[in-house]
């Protein structure tokens, strides 16, 4: 071949090659957060550990999309939760292999976004957005208070789920949650309603959880707000969270603030349960992130969480967190 063909042929794969690339594109991105420090929980004994997800859990994902031209978009994501300090998979022994999300999913600029598989849930979204310690389940007061204190079940995603984003429309935002009942899961849906303008942004969340083979039926309203004076960003949320498996009631409500100060964040979160029947829990935290890039930082936080009839629970770590 001439050297103008081969010059030629290689332009036109180039060519080609970014047409494609402009068309659709696959990306692999994650997060891995590890610490060391004493945690107890109320009644408990401490320990000393390296523990993986105290900010933010461990995860690894791929993701994908594909212009189909005229405004619509395909795509797809798996997301496999990790713990790095045992090098093994999921949240805990038995978590499903792509427990973070697994979807496809169809978006128009227009129409908003459809997602069928695995789904975070617009509770959990709300409850990581309206509180300065974000989706920590190692410190945050709303995060362990909604999703690991016994209250509101169902997990924090759904399988078998359908999940409809709405388009943002002047500040205003919104979304429908549906799972089917498959296997020994529940019939489970939820809605939920946002606005956002300036320093202030505010949600409404309701969901219901049907009884599956372990779960209790819960019905939990929030409603939740935040408003960033820039000095300071302030949170607040309100959640009722009713058991009609058990006839228990809990009524969880958290402040917090987040200070920039240097190069990073003081973060202050207290949080208390309010249970109908049982123990009340009563939990604060405090802690600073430090920026040592865009996706990098280094963190340290102290947690007092007191269980009624219980000796009080003191934990204390310091970690970092990398996102790719």
């Amino acid at each position: 071949m001439k050297t103008s063909n081969k010059i030629a042929a290689a332009a036109m794969l180039a060519l080609l090659g970014a047409a494609a690339q402009a068309q659709s594109s696959v990306t692999l991105y994650g997060l891995m957060d590890l610490s060391v420090g004493s945690f107890k929980a109320p009644g408990g004994q401490a320990i000393t550990k390296a523990e993986s997800g105290s900010m933010t859990t461990s995860y690894i994902g791929f993701s994908g999309r594909e212009d189909l031209g005229g405004g619509l978009t395909a795509g797809f994501a798996m997301e496999s939760f990790l713990q790095p300090d045992g090098g093994t998979a999921g949240r805990f022994n038995g978590d499903a292999m792509w427990a973070r999300n697994a979807f496809a999913s169809l978006s128009s600029q227009e129409l908003g976004t459809l997602k069928i598989g695995r789904n975070t849930t617009p509770l959990f979204v709300s409850t990581l957005l309206f509180n300065a310690f974000g989706d920590s389940f190692g410190f945050s007061p709303a995060i362990r208070h909604t999703f690991t204190s016994g209250t509101v079940t169902g997990d924090s995603g759904w399988s078998d789920s359908v999940l409809y984003v709405a388009p943002k429309m002047g500040g205003f935002s919104g979304g429908v949650i549906a799972a089917a009942g498959e296997g020994a899961g529940g019939r489970n849906w939820g809605v939920n309603a946002g606005y956002g303008a300036g320093g202030f942004a505010a949600s409404a969340v309701y969901q219901k959880v049907a009884k599956g083979a372990t779960v209790d039926d819960t019905e939990t309203m929030q409603v939740a707000a935040s408003y960033d004076f820039g000095v300071a960003k302030l949170f607040g949320q309100y959640s009722d969270v009713e058991n009609t498996t058990s006839k228990r009631d809990y009524k969880l409500a958290n402040v917090g603030v987040a200070v920039p100060v240097g190069s990073g964040k003081l973060l202050a979160q207290y949080g208390r349960i309010s249970a109908s029947a049982g123990a009340d829990r009563t939990t604060f935290t405090v802690g600073y992130d430090y920026l040592l890039s865009k996706r990098t930082d280094i963190y340290a936080a102290y947690m007092s969480d007191k269980l009624t009839g219980l000796s009080s629970g003191a934990s204390y770590g310091a970690g970092i967190r990398h996102r790719f």
